[in-house]
């Protein structure tokens, strides 16, 4: 059964939630966070993307920037952005995109959860990555991000949380971005005891976005416990920040790829090997190139756009992970024709979330960085919970979820 429990939140001053709320740190990066941040010392983004105050050269992974990330999240605390609850709440999220409204709640997820497997997993994650979270939690103390989970819809937790947002809410403010997001506050014992009891009867959670920022969390957890000669399974390590969505509310979009090359090949060469395994068809820009259905891929190359079909045979429709389009591209284009080896350590590729449309794969190609770009068509919900269920892997990069859950809203402390 999913375990989780209430948290004495870290949250901002209400006057200062809009300018502190910042984009996850793993949306943009250093020199765009750099801009995002320009002239606002209250943003999250001192905290969760550290090295923009330190110099432009840094390594992101020096001691400095997580040094930096504890100075500037303590100095936050210090001068009173940030205030603590005196009591462990549990937080109703709602965010509102182009008239999609979701509701999650921020609670403590179990260490033991995850670490068991009941907190199920689609996608593996990135060592280097793994190192970087962990090394920000552990400087930190905190959980300065919450990771993204979802569990199959339950009409009495719908109903608890219906009930709750009648009230008026501690945070409504509108992003930048267009995005709506509003905070109300659980502070009722009996109320917080009916939700934790309603998630002991949900078998199972999954991580929907957040893989490394839950693996860290729990590994953590696991070394503090070992350091604590005193260990109760009480204390604060043994949770970590998230916010549990129901499944039927989530929205998957695309995550595209780009590569730098074409592996030796002429462009007429590339396209006749393309051409043994899919219909190559030319259209006349990105709109009649982003895929409509499944099985279909928009494709990027020398100032055009292509449609590409599969052709029938390729994959094994009966197999959930082979089926899925990242596996498709990668099984028939990535590696046997661009010679891209392991997608989570090869330079050569990369990954662009479907929220900033087509029109960035062209820029980056456009450019002379990348030589070609893949649009696909996204995943579903139900699909993703069927992998995970089954015990089976995502190619990395599979989803991308809109959107965006933003990071100093609430923080979670290890103490």
């Amino acid at each position: 059964m999913v375990k989780i429990k209430g948290l004495k939140g870290i949250r901002p001053r209400r006057d200062l939630v809009e300018k502190i709320a910042s984009r996850p740190y793993d949306v943009l990066n250093s020199e765009e966070a750099r801009i995002e941040a320009a002239g606002n010392p209250y943003s999250f983004l001192h905290v969760v993307k550290s090295e923009i105050d330190l110099p432009e050269e840094i390594d992101h992974y020096d001691e400095k920037v997580y040094l930096k990330a504890a100075e500037n999240l303590q100095n936050m605390i210090k001068k009173g952005w940030l205030i603590q609850d005196n009591q462990e709440c549990i937080y109703i999220y709602r965010q509102i995109m182009d008239g999609h409204e979701q509701y999650g709640l921020v609670v403590d997820a179990s260490v033991d959860d995850y670490l068991s497997g009941k907190i199920k997993i689609h996608e593996l994650t990135r060592e280097i990555k793994e190192k970087d979270r962990i090394n920000h939690v552990k400087y930190t103390n905190a959980n300065t991000g919450p990771v993204f989970l979802t569990y199959h819809a339950d009409q009495t937790i719908d109903q608890l949380v219906t009930k709750v947002v009648q009230r008026q809410p501690e945070y409504d403010f509108t992003a930048d971005d267009g995005i709506r997001h509003t905070v109300w506050i659980i502070s009722d014992s009996e109320v917080i005891q009916s939700i934790i009891a309603q998630f002991d009867r949900i078998p199972f959670s999954y991580v929907a976005d957040g893989h490394h920022r839950s693996k860290s969390a729990a590994m953590v957890g696991e070394m503090r416990r070992k350091a604590n000669p005193n260990h109760t399974g009480n204390e604060e390590y043994n949770w970590f920040l998230a916010v549990l969505f129901p499944h039927d509310q989530l929205k998957i979009i695309d995550y595209n790829r780009l590569v730098k090359d074409l592996n030796g090949l002429s462009k007429q060469e590339f396209l006749e090997k393309l051409s043994e395994k899919f219909s190559v068809t030319p259209v006349c820009c990105s709109g009649s190139a982003k895929p409509k259905y499944a099985n279909s891929f928009g494709m990027y190359l020398d100032h055009q756009w292509y449609i590409l079909d599969t052709r029938k045979g390729i994959f094994n429709s009966d197999d959930p992970v082979g089926s899925l389009d990242v596996s498709i591209l990668t099984n028939n284009i990535l590696q046997p024709i661009l010679g891209i080896g392991d997608l989570r350590k090869d330079e050569r590729i990369d990954f662009v979330g479907g929220i900033r449309g087509l029109g960035e794969l062209e820029k980056r190609v456009d450019s002379g960085e990348m030589a070609v770009a893949f649009a696909l068509y996204p995943v579903s919900i139900q699909q993703l919970m069927t992998i995970a269920d089954a015990g089976q892997i995502m190619p990395p990069k599979t989803t991308w979820f809109e959107p965006k859950l933003r990071s100093g809203l609430v923080v979670h402390s290890l103490d």
